[in-house]
């Protein structure tokens, strides 16, 4: 009996104490809840607070502002309704006259050599082929000399050949000498070749060369001589510079620089207008020849060239003009400059989304004329803008 009561005391004392260890463990875990709850419920009403701000005349929500019906900015602010119109796109540029490089030579002698006549005059027109001038030059002589040469040779085993070919066939010749005559006929045939081609690239007509004769040098174009420094007597080196310079100037380029923000007009268009100082009032009407496919990193432009015609040779290379750029019309988006606002590398307008709710949206624009700004995106025709008073909606926000 008495091992039973101790049996049992002990059992309710072993629990009592269990219940003395968990409780204090488990109130700190209900009181740690209790916190997480409120710092979670914290966390929300902050994030709540950051995606919408609250005042009295305005709330916040992302890139919308919204004005209460009692705001005192609703007075400043003036709206625009957005709508296409035509415009047109006109700049000035400034160019220089070059000469066209094909029907533009400078001429210099093809070997070292002595000027022994001149055929031209400054200012003489010519054609392809026509004479310049003549040198003495030794190298000339001797490329003369291996051509003759070269050609007596193949001339000599052309005949072998010839001579063994009609031995074979009747029966008397040798296949091995038949066979060592065509290879001698192939390799002088080659150096003739070889021969022939130093010569020709100085446009020299092999029918007519004599040896010992002098070099004549011919104009490769048609034009006119506009710069002359052939001097008889005088002894010119292989790498001189050029002593004769013949151009085609009929027609010729003005090269223009046209900004990064406007090669999109420039594709569209056919005539320019070109003005040069010495003829003032006058407009010779150009064409675009051509569009530079790199941009100029450092001007940030493009280079065009442009063809004019020149027959009364009003232009002169060096000179230079003025382009006027003039685009067709096309209906665009045109709004008040002012109500373009700028943010780092970005512009946006704001756009009334609903009665006193603003948008703020970001935009591209193109030209600027005078007061206005032309819209390539970020606007539809109809839509309302905030033309005047938005400094008061960025103030707010």
């Amino acid at each position: 009996m008495h091992m039973k009561r101790l049996t049992t005391f002990t059992k309710r004392e072993l629990t009592n104490r269990i219940y003395v260890k968990v409780l204090p463990v488990f109130y700190t875990v209900s009181i740690l809840c209790i916190f997480i709850v409120i710092i979670a419920f914290t966390s929300c009403s902050n994030t709540e607070v950051d995606n919408e701000s609250q005042h009295e005349d305005y709330y916040i929500r992302g890139d919308t502002i919204t004005l209460t019906e009692n705001s005192n900015i609703l007075s400043r602010i003036v709206l625009h309704t957005v709508s296409t119109q035509e415009y047109k796109a006109e700049w000035n540029t400034a160019g220089v006259v070059r000469a066209i490089p094909n029907s533009y030579a400078a001429i210099a002698p093809p070997f070292a050599g002595r000027v022994i006549r001149s055929y031209v005059k400054l200012g003489q027109k010519v054609n392809p082929g026509s004479p310049l001038f003549e040198i003495n030059a030794p190298d000339f002589f001797s490329a003369q000399k291996n051509y003759f040469d070269t050609e007596q040779e193949f001339r000599q085993v052309e005949l072998s050949l010839r001579r063994q070919q009609d031995l074979l066939k009747n029966g008397v010749g040798v296949q091995r000498e038949l066979e060592e005559a065509e290879t001698e006929f192939e390799i002088k045939k080659t150096a003739l070749a070889n021969a022939s081609a130093s010569l020709n690239i100085f446009n020299i007509d092999l029918s007519k060369i004599k040896l010992g004769k002098p070099l004549v040098i011919q104009s490769p174009i048609k034009g006119e001589i506009i710069s002359n420094q052939i001097v008889i007597g005088q002894y010119l080196k292989e790498d001189a510079e050029p002593i004769a310079i013949v151009a085609g100037l009929s027609k010729i380029w003005i090269v223009s620089q046209v900004k990064e923000k406007d090669i999109y007009h420039i594709r569209a268009m056919d005539q320019v207008e070109v003005q040069v100082s010495g003829i003032p009032g006058k407009s010779i009407s150009g064409k675009i020849f051509h569009i530079n496919e790199m941009v100029d990193e450092d001007t940030r432009s493009v280079e065009i060239l442009i063809e004019c015609d020149n027959t009364d040779r009003t232009l002169k290379p060096g000179m230079y003009a003025t382009v006027h750029y003039k685009d067709v019309p096309i209906q665009s988006i045109i709004i008040p400059s002012k109500a373009i606002f700028q943010q780092e590398e970005n512009q946006y307008v704001f756009v009334q989304i609903e009665k006193n709710k603003y948008q703020k949206r970001k935009v591209e624009t193109a030209d600027t004329t005078d007061s206005n700004v032309v819209i390539l995106s970020g606007l539809e025709n109809g839509e309302i803008i905030v033309n005047d008073g938005g400094i008061y909606l960025i103030k707010e926000q």
